[in-house]
């Protein structure tokens, strides 16, 4: 016959806790990040422009200033420039040195370090001929032309959304060095500035636009930032007539121009265009 033996409960016990130990809690050193360990960096997309206004933004339009306006640096400026002003013109099958011309200084805080003209000849209707030019102030960079009209006629195609004047306008933003320090590039003064070194004088339209009952699509200036980064700058500019301008400019993370797009603001009743995807992926920004 077999007998057991009975055990006592606390050797029992002592058996079990040795084959079995509790399971270890965290203490407070053991949950310390270790010396050599790195923060992991919030997640950012590439943006060339900082959300808000820029310091020098605060209007929402280009000054056209006069050649008697402007300051004596800046004429001395354009009469040194105005040989290859022409040579470059002459490109284009633009006469500068034909017939009367005359200019108006576009005021860009957005690109500070060079001067904007805007040059005109008009012999009547049907035969004006309009181009921009870029000066550098600096001497760094090339005295550029955009034209505009041609003896009343496009050249190309509408210089707003020609593939010639975004190349000028990129590289006229790099020889203005807009990501050096001090020199925050404004969203909507740099949209505005490419809207008039393409031909038109901008008004954007005021928080509280007059006439947004009769073209609901028209809107004040907005920043959006799409999910893959870069930066979508719209804007209605309401100097445009008879009908406001619907503006959509569309910028790499770097700041490059990828495209412009400009409609006549929509009215009621008509059919909204469907936005792009780069479009309707854009996250909103408030403008202030």
């Amino acid at each position: 016959m077999v007998s057991f033996r009975a055990f006592p409960a606390a050797l029992v016990l002592a058996w079990l806790f040795a084959l079995c130990p509790p399971a270890r809690t965290q203490s407070a050193a053991d949950s310390t990040t270790p010396p050599n360990a790195r923060p992991v960096p919030e997640r950012t997309v590439p943006t060339p422009f900082p959300p808000g206004p820029a310091p020098l933004e605060f209007a929402r339009s280009i000054q056209l200033r006069s050649a008697d306006a402007m300051s004596e640096q800046d004429r001395l400026l354009e009469a040194d420039s105005e040989s290859s002003i022409a040579e470059r013109a002459g490109y284009a099958d633009i006469a500068f040195n034909e017939g009367k011309w005359s200019y108006r200084q576009l005021v860009c805080p957005a690109l500070p370090n060079h001067l904007f003209l805007r040059f005109t000849r008009n012999n009547g209707a049907g035969d004006v001929s309009v181009f921009s030019a870029s000066i550098p102030r600096n001497g760094e960079g090339r005295i550029r032309i955009i034209p505009i009209e041609r003896r009343s006629y496009s050249l190309f195609s509408p210089a707003p959304v020609n593939a010639l004047t975004i190349a000028a306008f990129n590289r006229i933003r790099a020889e203005d060095h807009p990501g050096q320090p001090g020199h925050a590039p404004g969203w909507l003064g740099t949209a505005l500035c490419y809207a008039a070194l393409a031909g038109a004088n901008p008004m954007a339209a005021p928080q509280d636009a007059a006439g947004a009952k009769s073209f609901p699509s028209a809107s004040a200036p907005s920043l959006e930032i799409p999910a893959q980064g870069g930066a979508i700058v719209r804007f209605t500019d309401f100097s445009s007539l008879p009908r406001p301008m619907e503006w959509t400019l569309i910028f790499s993370g770097k700041g490059r121009l990828l495209k412009a797009t400009h409609r006549l603001a929509g009215i009621k009743g008509e059919k909204a265009i469907p936005p792009s995807t780069a479009e309707q992926n854009a996250k909103p920004i408030p403008s202030s």
